[in-house]
Protein backbone atom coordinates (compact mmCIF):
# COMPACT_ATOMS: atom_id res chain seq x y z
CA UNK A 1 0.00 0.00 0.00
CA UNK A 2 1.00 3.47 -0.84
CA UNK A 3 1.71 6.28 1.44
CA UNK A 4 -1.01 8.05 -0.71
CA UNK A 5 -3.55 5.33 -0.25
CA UNK A 6 -2.51 4.90 3.33
CA UNK A 7 -3.73 8.20 3.95
CA UNK A 8 -6.28 8.28 2.50
CA UNK A 9 -7.93 4.98 4.24
CA UNK A 10 -6.46 6.48 7.77
CA UNK A 11 -8.86 9.48 6.69
CA UNK A 12 -11.51 7.40 5.87
CA UNK A 13 -11.53 5.59 9.20
CA UNK A 14 -10.93 8.80 11.17
CA UNK A 15 -14.33 10.43 10.21
CA UNK A 16 -16.13 6.79 10.25
CA UNK A 17 -15.17 7.00 14.25
CA UNK A 18 -16.13 10.57 14.55
CA UNK A 19 -19.72 9.55 13.25
CA UNK A 20 -19.90 6.35 14.85
CA UNK A 21 -19.21 8.11 18.47
CA UNK A 22 -21.46 11.00 17.17
CA UNK A 23 -24.57 8.88 16.81
CA UNK A 24 -24.10 6.88 19.92
CA UNK A 25 -25.78 7.79 23.06
CA UNK A 26 -24.33 8.28 26.40
CA UNK A 27 -25.81 8.51 29.85
CA UNK A 28 -23.90 9.81 32.66
CA UNK A 29 -25.84 8.21 34.92
CA UNK A 30 -26.38 4.87 35.96
CA UNK A 31 -29.46 2.59 38.10
CA UNK A 32 -28.48 0.42 40.50
CA UNK A 33 -30.96 -1.64 43.10
CA UNK A 34 -30.13 -3.35 45.50
CA UNK A 35 -32.69 -6.57 46.77
CA UNK A 36 -36.28 -6.83 44.84
CA UNK A 37 -39.66 -5.83 45.78
CA UNK A 38 -41.57 -9.32 44.67
CA UNK A 39 -38.40 -11.38 47.48
CA UNK A 40 -40.15 -9.07 50.18
CA UNK A 41 -43.52 -9.47 48.81
CA UNK A 42 -43.86 -12.88 48.33
CA UNK A 43 -40.97 -14.30 50.57
CA UNK A 44 -41.08 -12.06 53.39
CA UNK A 45 -37.39 -11.52 52.67
CA UNK A 46 -37.52 -8.14 55.47
CA UNK A 47 -33.71 -7.80 56.10
CA UNK A 48 -31.58 -5.59 55.40
CA UNK A 49 -29.95 -5.71 51.57
CA UNK A 50 -28.24 -2.19 51.38
CA UNK A 51 -26.81 -0.04 54.50
CA UNK A 52 -27.67 3.62 53.95
CA UNK A 53 -24.29 4.70 55.68
CA UNK A 54 -22.33 2.98 52.47
CA UNK A 55 -24.35 5.73 49.95
CA UNK A 56 -25.37 8.74 51.75
CA UNK A 57 -23.35 12.08 51.62
CA UNK A 58 -22.47 11.84 47.77
CA UNK A 59 -23.85 15.03 45.99
CA UNK A 60 -26.22 14.17 43.50
CA UNK A 61 -27.03 10.11 44.76
CA UNK A 62 -30.93 9.46 44.70
CA UNK A 63 -32.85 6.51 46.00
CA UNK A 64 -35.72 5.14 47.80
CA UNK A 65 -37.47 2.14 49.34
CA UNK A 66 -39.01 0.64 52.12
CA UNK A 67 -37.46 0.46 55.75
CA UNK A 68 -35.60 -2.54 56.94
CA UNK A 69 -38.73 -4.87 58.22
CA UNK A 70 -40.83 -2.85 56.60
CA UNK A 71 -41.01 -0.40 59.85
CA UNK A 72 -41.03 3.19 57.36
CA UNK A 73 -39.98 4.37 54.24
CA UNK A 74 -36.38 5.73 52.67
CA UNK A 75 -35.72 8.35 50.53
CA UNK A 76 -32.25 9.57 49.35
CA UNK A 77 -32.61 13.60 48.25
CA UNK A 78 -29.00 15.14 46.74
CA UNK A 79 -27.25 12.53 49.27
CA UNK A 80 -29.20 13.50 52.03
CA UNK A 81 -31.00 10.66 53.43
CA UNK A 82 -34.82 10.61 55.36
CA UNK A 83 -36.40 8.27 56.87
CA UNK A 84 -40.19 8.10 58.09
CA UNK A 85 -41.83 5.70 60.90
CA UNK A 86 -44.96 5.47 62.25
CA UNK A 87 -45.28 6.98 65.92
CA UNK A 88 -47.84 5.74 68.40
CA UNK A 89 -50.13 8.42 67.55
CA UNK A 90 -50.61 7.07 63.97
CA UNK A 91 -48.86 9.86 62.62
CA UNK A 92 -46.21 10.65 60.47
CA UNK A 93 -42.49 10.99 61.74
CA UNK A 94 -39.55 12.42 59.69
CA UNK A 95 -35.51 12.03 60.41
CA UNK A 96 -32.63 12.38 58.43
CA UNK A 97 -30.22 9.24 59.19
CA UNK A 98 -28.01 7.61 57.55
CA UNK A 99 -27.91 4.42 60.27
CA UNK A 100 -30.76 2.34 58.35
CA UNK A 101 -30.92 -0.25 55.63
CA UNK A 102 -33.50 -1.31 53.15
CA UNK A 103 -34.50 -5.02 52.32
CA UNK A 104 -34.25 -3.55 48.70
CA UNK A 105 -33.66 -0.19 47.09
CA UNK A 106 -33.00 1.39 44.01
CA UNK A 107 -30.38 4.73 43.25
CA UNK A 108 -28.49 6.45 41.09
CA UNK A 109 -26.07 9.54 41.39
CA UNK A 110 -27.02 12.44 38.62
CA UNK A 111 -24.90 15.49 38.66
CA UNK A 112 -27.13 17.73 36.10
CA UNK A 113 -30.79 17.84 35.65
CA UNK A 114 -33.19 19.51 32.98
CA UNK A 115 -36.18 21.25 33.42
CA UNK A 116 -39.58 20.82 32.02
CA UNK A 117 -42.47 22.70 32.89
CA UNK A 118 -45.37 20.42 33.52
CA UNK A 119 -48.45 23.22 34.06
CA UNK A 120 -51.26 21.73 32.85
CA UNK A 121 -49.83 19.30 30.63
CA UNK A 122 -49.81 16.31 33.32
CA UNK A 123 -52.40 16.44 36.39
CA UNK A 124 -52.05 12.58 37.22
CA UNK A 125 -49.85 9.80 37.63
CA UNK A 126 -50.75 7.82 34.88
CA UNK A 127 -50.55 11.57 32.70
CA UNK A 128 -46.73 11.53 34.38
CA UNK A 129 -46.01 8.14 33.18
CA UNK A 130 -47.20 8.57 29.82
CA UNK A 131 -44.72 11.13 29.37
CA UNK A 132 -42.03 9.05 30.94
CA UNK A 133 -42.56 6.10 28.39
CA UNK A 134 -42.58 8.67 25.79
CA UNK A 135 -39.04 10.45 27.06
CA UNK A 136 -37.13 6.82 27.57
CA UNK A 137 -36.57 6.83 23.67
CA UNK A 138 -33.56 9.42 25.05
CA UNK A 139 -31.78 6.85 27.26
CA UNK A 140 -33.00 3.24 26.41
CA UNK A 141 -32.27 2.68 29.56
CA UNK A 142 -34.04 2.88 33.85
CA UNK A 143 -33.36 6.43 34.80
CA UNK A 144 -34.51 8.68 37.48
CA UNK A 145 -36.50 11.44 38.21
CA UNK A 146 -37.81 13.65 40.20
CA UNK A 147 -40.35 16.70 40.39
CA UNK A 148 -41.27 19.96 42.69
CA UNK A 149 -43.85 22.02 42.92
CA UNK A 150 -47.70 21.89 44.14
CA UNK A 151 -49.95 19.06 44.96
CA UNK A 152 -53.68 20.28 44.81
CA UNK A 153 -54.30 16.40 46.15
CA UNK A 154 -51.31 13.53 47.20
CA UNK A 155 -52.09 9.84 48.65
CA UNK A 156 -49.30 8.26 50.41
CA UNK A 157 -48.59 5.66 52.46
CA UNK A 158 -45.85 4.24 55.13
CA UNK A 159 -44.57 0.78 55.75
CA UNK A 160 -45.58 -0.14 59.45
CA UNK A 161 -45.21 -3.48 59.64
CA UNK A 162 -45.79 -5.53 63.23
CA UNK A 163 -42.53 -7.66 64.49
CA UNK A 164 -43.25 -11.19 63.69
CA UNK A 165 -45.50 -10.61 61.05
CA UNK A 166 -45.89 -13.71 58.41
CA UNK A 167 -45.29 -12.27 54.70
CA UNK A 168 -46.40 -14.94 52.05
CA UNK A 169 -48.05 -12.35 49.66
CA UNK A 170 -48.39 -8.55 49.57
CA UNK A 171 -52.10 -9.29 51.27
CA UNK A 172 -50.47 -9.63 54.47
CA UNK A 173 -48.33 -6.58 54.05
CA UNK A 174 -51.12 -3.99 53.03
CA UNK A 175 -53.06 -3.98 55.79
CA UNK A 176 -50.24 -2.73 57.96
CA UNK A 177 -49.34 0.43 56.25
CA UNK A 178 -50.63 3.57 57.35
CA UNK A 179 -52.10 5.88 55.01
CA UNK A 180 -52.40 9.94 54.72
CA UNK A 181 -53.65 12.37 52.31
CA UNK A 182 -51.81 15.72 51.27
CA UNK A 183 -53.85 18.96 50.00
CA UNK A 184 -52.62 21.61 48.26
CA UNK A 185 -48.98 21.25 49.45
CA UNK A 186 -45.40 22.34 48.09
CA UNK A 187 -43.32 19.16 47.78
CA UNK A 188 -40.35 17.43 46.08
CA UNK A 189 -41.11 13.97 44.70
CA UNK A 190 -38.29 11.25 43.74
CA UNK A 191 -38.93 8.11 41.27
CA UNK A 192 -37.64 5.96 39.26
CA UNK A 193 -38.32 4.43 35.75
CA UNK A 194 -38.34 1.29 34.11
CA UNK A 195 -39.77 -1.09 31.96
CA UNK A 196 -37.58 -3.93 33.02
CA UNK A 197 -37.50 -3.59 36.76
CA UNK A 198 -41.05 -4.69 37.30
CA UNK A 199 -41.19 -6.77 41.17
CA UNK A 200 -37.67 -5.74 41.13
CA UNK A 201 -38.47 -1.79 42.03
CA UNK A 202 -41.39 -0.80 40.29
CA UNK A 203 -44.82 -2.62 41.08
CA UNK A 204 -46.16 -5.56 38.78
CA UNK A 205 -48.42 -3.20 36.86
CA UNK A 206 -46.25 0.27 36.30
CA UNK A 207 -42.90 1.36 35.12
CA UNK A 208 -42.44 3.69 37.89
CA UNK A 209 -41.82 3.76 41.59
CA UNK A 210 -42.29 7.39 43.38
CA UNK A 211 -41.44 8.22 47.12
CA UNK A 212 -42.66 12.31 48.31
CA UNK A 213 -41.26 14.44 51.11
CA UNK A 214 -43.06 17.60 51.49
CA UNK A 215 -40.80 21.17 51.62
CA UNK A 216 -41.13 21.58 55.06
CA UNK A 217 -39.79 17.83 55.57
CA UNK A 218 -42.84 16.96 57.91
CA UNK A 219 -44.36 14.19 55.62
CA UNK A 220 -42.78 11.83 53.24
CA UNK A 221 -43.55 8.31 51.96
CA UNK A 222 -44.47 5.84 48.83
CA UNK A 223 -46.30 8.21 46.78
CA UNK A 224 -49.82 6.14 45.51
CA UNK A 225 -52.05 9.07 44.42
CA UNK A 226 -51.30 12.84 42.90
CA UNK A 227 -53.35 15.39 41.36
CA UNK A 228 -50.06 18.02 40.39
CA UNK A 229 -50.10 21.63 40.36
CA UNK A 230 -47.57 23.99 38.83
CA UNK A 231 -45.29 20.94 39.02
CA UNK A 232 -41.77 20.76 36.95
CA UNK A 233 -40.32 17.91 35.82
CA UNK A 234 -36.31 16.93 36.11
CA UNK A 235 -34.81 14.20 34.14
CA UNK A 236 -30.89 13.74 34.28
CA UNK A 237 -28.85 15.03 31.10
CA UNK A 238 -27.45 12.70 29.23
Amino acid sequence: MTEKNLAVLLIILFFTSCSINGDKKENHFEVKHSGAMRNVMMKGDLQSNIEMDTLSGRNGLYGIGPLEKLRGEILINDGDVFVSTITSENSIKVEQSVNVSAPFFVYSTVDDWKKIDLSGSVASIDDLEALLIKKYSIYQVPFPFKLDGKVSYASIHVQNLPPGTLIRSPEDVHPHRSDFVIENTQVEIIGFFSKNHQGIYTHHDSFIHMHLITTDRNLMGHLDEAVFLDMTLYLPVN
